[in-house]
């Protein structure tokens, strides 16, 4: 990528340089074990109450944001508890699943090893990967679809905050969403130069997630081309063809 290097100096963290170097190596790779139970996934849970549900652009930076920062959490470094599950699932074939959770449930996903995100109100987890087979119970039961949410229009994005570019000529489920920017989050966090990427820490790896019609989509590829933003090539498993172009991710305009 041709994003700019920060000059500034930074505070030396070599924990966090060496988590964001693993992660600036890229995901996947291997393929799926043999056992489908072994098949690892990040799951993730999207709260949506019944009444007064949260916006879908603030539910969605919330789900983008937390994957970033479990990403980037100690936890999942050189001696972390999650480093083992963590690489296992990076370094295989990356899958998200996103579900939702109100009431109990949610309180109940807040208890499984993860990290929680609230944007204007709208709260997300991301959870330790792990084999299909060793999802926690209480996450097991949640569901995976079945509740949407209406684009919406949240106005300018703050200019200090990366944004993530929804594809929506597809026409994806908030769920799906969800595991797209969380996979845009992180290849941004890969992009980026480590003194960038702790300006982002700075802001507790905040994004503004909008929706871009067909005339904004041809724009943001043109970055793409250019090697100033990056896309999220889907695999097609769900919803959409193989090799769509679901999400474009975009520094910070001071980055």
């Amino acid at each position: 990528m041709n994003f700019p290097v920060e000059s500034e100096l930074a505070v030396p963290d070599a924990g966090f340089d060496v988590r964001h170097a693993e992660l600036a190596r890229g995901y996947g790779g291997a393929g799926d074990p043999a056992d489908p139970d072994q098949v690892q996934a990040m799951q993730m849970v999207l709260h949506l109450p019944k009444a007064d549900p949260p916006p879908r652009s603030a539910l969605l930076a919330a789900a983008a944001t937390a994957v970033v920062a479990l990403c980037l959490d100690p936890r999942v470094g050189p001696e972390g508890t999650w480093e083992p599950r963590y690489l296992a699932w990076k370094r295989s074939r990356i899958r998200k699943v996103a579900r939702r959770a109100r009431g109990a449930q949610w309180l109940a996903a807040n208890e499984v090893d993860g990290v929680t995100v609230e944007v204007d109100g709208a709260q997300a987890r991301a959870l330790a990967p792990s084999a299909v087979r060793e999802v926690d119970p209480r996450i097991k039961r949640l569901q995976i679809g079945g509740t949407d949410l209406e684009p919406d229009e949240p106005g300018p994005a703050d200019p200090d905050l990366p944004v993530l570019w929804v594809n929506s000529a597809l026409g994806m489920t908030v769920g799906k969403a969800a595991a797209q920017v969380g996979h845009a989050s992180m290849l941004l966090a890969g992009a980026l130069s480590g003194d960038l990427v702790r300006r982002w820490r700075e802001r507790e790896f905040h994004c503004a997630v909008r929706e871009a019609d067909p005339a904004r989509w041809r724009e943001l590829s043109d970055l793409v081309a250019a090697g100033t933003a990056v896309a999220v090539r889907d695999a097609g498993f769900t919803e959409v063809a193989p090799g769509s172009l679901t999400v474009i991710a975009v520094p910070a305009a001071g980055w």
